[in-house]
């Protein structure tokens, strides 16, 4: 007979681990509004610790996967806390990730201070902003265990790329009408991207929820917004 001890243990290991992705989420989400800070403000300095944070979230990203073995090893879980377990080490890659686009952005923030910024630099916080809120909503769903909330934020993804086709063709024109913008558009190109992918990871995780949920990974059929064609055939896994 299991005892109420050994319980009340297994359930603390599932909950710390449940805290550790949150706290790697927070932690994600501090290095892309970091980077966007230090691209707006021109700030080189910030721009560079928000560079050495990325050694925080690989580090949470490694305990995980530490935690998630040993329940598998110990426990030996079934059902629902089974995909409880499987389910860390996917969100957390994603999350890990995630963390990855941000300190890209904040390495171009570096470069573009050096060489200076142009005009369609407004749309980025924006698009930004848009994504940290995917962020931010899917792991209350990972947290409430939601799965329409999961499903929402899933299909926002949509309206993300939008906006990344629309600076897309924005930064085109610019370079096309003054050369002189080719290479500050060109950074600008790669962190819309980045932001643009950081949307493909929150829509990973968003599927994991379900999977952790429901036993299926599937929500709907992933809604795309029409790509440039220098992106066709893109996937959204790692």
């Amino acid at each position: 007979m299991v005892s109420e001890h050994t319980v009340k243990s297994y359930d603390d290991e599932l909950n710390r681990m449940s805290n550790t992705i949150m706290t790697m989420g927070g932690a994600v989400e501090v290095q892309l509004v970091q980077a966007i800070q230090a691209l707006v403000r021109q700030d080189t300095e910030l721009a560079r610790a928000t560079v050495e944070g990325d050694e925080k979230i690989d580090e949470l990203e490694m305990e995980i996967d530490h935690q998630a073995m040993r329940l598998l090893a110990l426990r030996q879980p079934m059902a629902v806390d089974l995909r409880m377990i499987t389910s860390a080490p996917k969100i957390s890659s994603d999350l890990e990730r995630i963390g990855d686009y941000a300190t890209n952005i904040a390495n171009r923030a570096v470069s573009l201070n050096e060489i200076g910024q142009v005009k369609p630099l407004f749309t980025i916080p924006r698009m930004a902003d848009f994504a940290q809120g995917m962020i931010k909503d899917v792991l209350d769903a990972y947290l409430s265990r939601d799965t329409e909330k999961a499903r929402a934020v899933w299909l926002r993804d949509e309206e993300l790329d939008e906006i990344y086709n629309g600076l897309f063709r924005e930064l085109l024109t610019y370079m096309m009408e003054d050369p002189r913008s080719i290479t500050p558009c060109t950074h600008l190109l790669f962190i819309a991207k980045n932001i643009e992918r950081i949307g493909d990871h929150v829509t990973n995780i968003a599927e994991t929820i379900n999977f952790l949920v429901k036993g299926t990974r599937q929500l709907v059929e992933r809604p795309k917004g029409d790509k440039p064609s220098i992106y066709a055939g893109r996937t959204h896994s790692r």
